[in-house]
């Protein structure tokens, strides 16, 4: 009776024992699956911050919410950038769902430019010209500096990038700074990176590229 008394408990006991062995362990995959989550739901807010996040360009807040061309006209350092689109009749291209990556020059790049250049560029029978440089300041897809970069580390020291022009340019690193290399070898930095629109990203650069003309 003792014997049989003492294997009843034991087996209580074992059952006991697995029955909290096997809650703790369900509880720790709970657990391990709620931290899991919880990272995971960190990391997508960040990068909504990220997303959301507005940036000060020509004394003007550049909204992620709204376009291309909805932020440029704000610019007052983009005046004739904007000029530039619409006499190249790209307004509405620029509006589209793209997404697109702009490397955007400034009233100061354009100035760097051979005296009389823009004139002649905003000239009606020059359009197909003027379209053909500005968009070889375009790339389809959204590129963000981060991506640049990688993309930069993976070519060692490189990255070659396709215009919607169909020339290429090539990315690189001077410092932390992204630059440019256009077909003629001329450079041009990226000063303000990474301001988000709601179809792609633009990029601020210094100086005017130029496709092989």
């Amino acid at each position: 009776m003792k014997i049989s008394k003492t294997i009843k408990l034991a087996t209580l006991a074992l059952t006991l024992g697995l029955s909290a062995s096997s809650f703790a362990q369900d509880g720790g995959m709970e657990m391990k699956k709620s931290e899991k989550m919880m990272k995971a739901e960190k990391k997508m807010m960040k990068e909504v911050k990220m997303v959301m996040h507005t940036k000060m360009v020509g004394g003007a807040e550049m909204f992620p919410d709204k376009n291309i061309i909805e932020n440029a006209v704000n610019s007052k350092d983009h005046t004739t950038l904007v000029a530039a689109v619409k006499a190249a009749g790209l307004v509405e291209t620029l509006q589209g769902d793209g997404p697109f990556t702009v490397f955007a020059p400034t009233n100061s790049s354009f100035e760097k430019l051979p005296k009389g250049t823009v004139e002649t560029l905003l000239m009606a029978e020059n359009k197909a010209k003027l379209q053909s440089v500005l968009t070889y300041h375009v790339v389809a897809g959204k590129i963000s500096a981060l991506d640049l970069i990688k993309m930069i580390k993976e070519g060692k020291g490189k990255a070659e990038l396709t215009t919607v022009n169909g020339g290429k340019l090539t990315a690189m690193l001077k410092g932390k700074n992204v630059e440019l290399k256009d077909a003629a070898g001329n450079m041009s930095m990226v000063t303000i990176a990474d301001v988000n629109q709601s179809n792609g990203v633009i990029h601020v650069v210094d100086s005017v590229v130029l496709p092989g003309m």
